[in-house]
């Protein structure tokens, strides 16, 4: 008995030994590092630092990039993708910038000075429906003189020349340059969208509805253009008081107001051409006169037919 219980100690005092080796091991590890918590998932967006008003350019200061929670759909990471944009209504300060929110189509394509002019084409006038948005033409016209209109008609002689030379295509047919870079399905071609100065819509305007339009494709490279200094100023049709002694012209606005007539545009004096006088009918000699009144009895019968200086009696 005094064996066994001597037995028990020593496994007791053995057991406390290893417990204790086993707590000065605890004891020196370091302290487990806490469990980092789920970092929260953010996307840089840009937002106005103020209200941006509807139809005014937004300036690049009035954006920075704000670190959000959700990334809205339309929205940007780059300021440079707005700077310039025009909103279509007013967008609120700290609110992100959208894309549905920005003017949109072929308004953001045109630039400053120039305008959206749709023209009528055919086929064998716009090198053969092979034009595409992006393309540059030259515009050449044809204006016809109309020969009943006799030696005052308003254009002397027919003729054809370059009205405008490196004129942007916006839209042909059913393409546009939005995305739609394919030609109209049916080959039915109408119509094509330039992008003409505004100093230029009159003159364009004019020469589609008075003559014929031909619109030639030309290399974006190639530098050419029309030298507007070899040729006078066309007579406006109204006349403009703005103009100041030191030879300031208007505006391109302005000079598009006071117009262009069509006698101007063919090279003519700006004005329409006089008509011929009528030369006045003399009147008959009194035999012709005396021998009428003599047939007028047998024209009771008739119809009398009077062809340049014969008069006859035609029976009914």
């Amino acid at each position: 008995m005094l064996k066994f219980t001597r037995i028990a100690a020593g496994l007791l005092i053995a057991l406390a030994l290893l417990l204790g080796i086993f707590a000065v091991t605890l004891l020196r590890r370091p302290a487990p590092a806490p469990v980092a918590s789920v970092k929260q998932v953010v996307f840089p967006v840009v937002v106005a630092t103020r209200v941006l008003p509807a139809g005014k350019p937004i300036a690049a200061d009035a954006l920075r990039v704000q670190p959000l929670p959700i990334n809205p759909n339309g929205a940007f990471a780059d300021p440079s993708l707005v700077a310039g944009r025009v909103p279509a209504a007013d967008i609120g300060a700290e609110a992100p910038v959208l894309e549905e929110q920005l003017s949109s189509g072929l308004a953001e394509r045109i630039e400053p000075g120039e305008r959206a002019v749709a023209v009528r084409v055919e086929e064998s006038n716009a090198v053969g429906n092979r034009l595409r948005p992006g393309n540059f033409v030259d515009v050449f016209f044809t204006l016809k003189r109309d020969g009943n209109m006799g030696s005052g008609g308003e254009i002397e002689h027919t003729q054809a020349r370059l009205l405008m030379s490196k004129v942007r295509v916006l839209a042909f047919g059913n393409a546009t340059s939005a995305g739609d870079t394919s030609g109209d399905p049916n080959g039915m071609v109408r119509t094509a969208v330039l992008a003409v100065p505004v100093a230029d819509v009159d003159r364009l305007t004019l020469a589609e509805s008075s003559g014929r339009l031909v619109f030639a494709l030309r290399n974006p490279k190639d530098p050419e253009v029309i030298d507007a200094g070899a040729f006078a100023p066309l007579p406006a049709v109204l006349k403009t008081s703005t103009q100041t002694g030191g030879g300031v012209l208007p505006g391109d606005s302005t000079r598009a107001a006071a117009g262009v007539s069509l006698d101007a545009l063919s090279g003519g004096t700006g004005n329409a051409a006089p008509r011929a006088p009528v030369a006045p009918r003399l009147a008959p000699p009194a035999s012709r006169v005396a021998s009428r009144l003599a047939s007028s009895a047998g024209a009771a019968n008739g119809i009398e037919v009077i062809r340049g200086g014969r008069a006859e009696t035609v029976a009914r």
